[in-house]
């Protein structure tokens, strides 16, 4: 029997990453979505056996799929969040970079949060105060660490701050050049990279409030002592949006000062 929230998301999102890795290289049905995007008949499945474990385990609560959408009770202060298969892409092309995202909202907050790798079996997971990886069943605690150098910036549109601010321009900044050195791997795994030190920081512009793909992400790399901001240094999900994940402050700087060269000052035209 499943008892508490965390123990509720690791079941659901290793059910989906069981899915995501037995079906890897068989043929793929393909699902026309807006704007060039695309689900596989390996997302639905997933989505539907990570909807399983929710709704035996806590049938009061609502769930919001990226397939299936929100359902459930309306009024309830607990949602779930849920990601199936990030990285579809990269999937379909046979690249295993990919994430089955799990994350619980209550109120305001997310509260617990899972994100399983599928092909390491690995599953990078918080209870909201700790962060951890789980490999054969042992956790240990995420530690975030600047030393790689290596910066994941997301250049998977939607770009709601363009023409002001473009994350692809940040890989000809040569104070970047001088600094970092960036990595484009298309999934919100590296988001939980940054949490595990793999990682020194992640960028994407984008909408983030309440999005079943960085949802998990966030919520490692908050408990795991990161810095998360905006775009801009604002709190997360508020001003002009966007993500910079930081193992430290001294990289968050780093980038939050390559980023304002971006902006325009205050009142000069966009």
């Amino acid at each position: 029997m499943l008892g508490s929230d965390e123990d509720v998301a690791i079941k659901a999102a290793q059910a989906g990453a069981v899915i995501v890795r037995a079906r890897y290289g068989a043929a793929l049905t393909r699902f026309e979505k807006s704007g060039g995007d695309f689900a596989t008949s390996v997302d639905i499945e997933a989505e539907n056996a990570i909807l399983d474990v929710l709704r035996s385990a806590r049938p009061a609560d609502a769930v919001t799929g990226e397939e299936s959408g929100r359902t459930g009770a309306d009024g309830t202060a607990r949602e779930w969040l849920v990601d199936p298969l990030c990285g579809t892409l990269n999937y379909a092309v046979r690249n295993m970079l990919v994430a089955v995202n799990v994350a619980l909202r209550t109120g305001a907050k997310v509260t617990v949060a899972a994100s399983a790798d599928p092909f390491t079996d690995e599953v990078f997971w918080t209870d909201g105060t700790h962060a951890y990886v789980r490999r054969d069943g042992v956790d240990e605690p995420l530690a975030p660490s600047a030393e790689s150098r290596l910066v994941d910036v997301n250049l998977d549109p939607p770009f709601p701050n363009a023409p002001r601010f473009q994350a692809a321009r940040l890989l000809a900044d040569p104070g970047f050049v001088e600094r970092f050195r960036p990595r484009v791997v298309s999934t919100t795994l590296a988001v939980a990279w940054v949490a595990a030190g793999r990682r020194a920081a992640y960028v994407t512009d984008g909408d983030l409030r309440d999005s079943v793909h960085f949802a998990s992400g966030i919520a490692l790399c908050q408990a795991a002592g990161c810095v998360v901001t905006g775009i801009q240094g604002q709190p997360p999900h508020t001003g002009s949006g966007g993500l910079i994940v930081a193992a430290d402050r001294q990289t968050h700087a780093a980038l939050l000062t390559l980023v304002d060269k971006q902006f325009p000052p205050d009142g000069d035209a966009t």
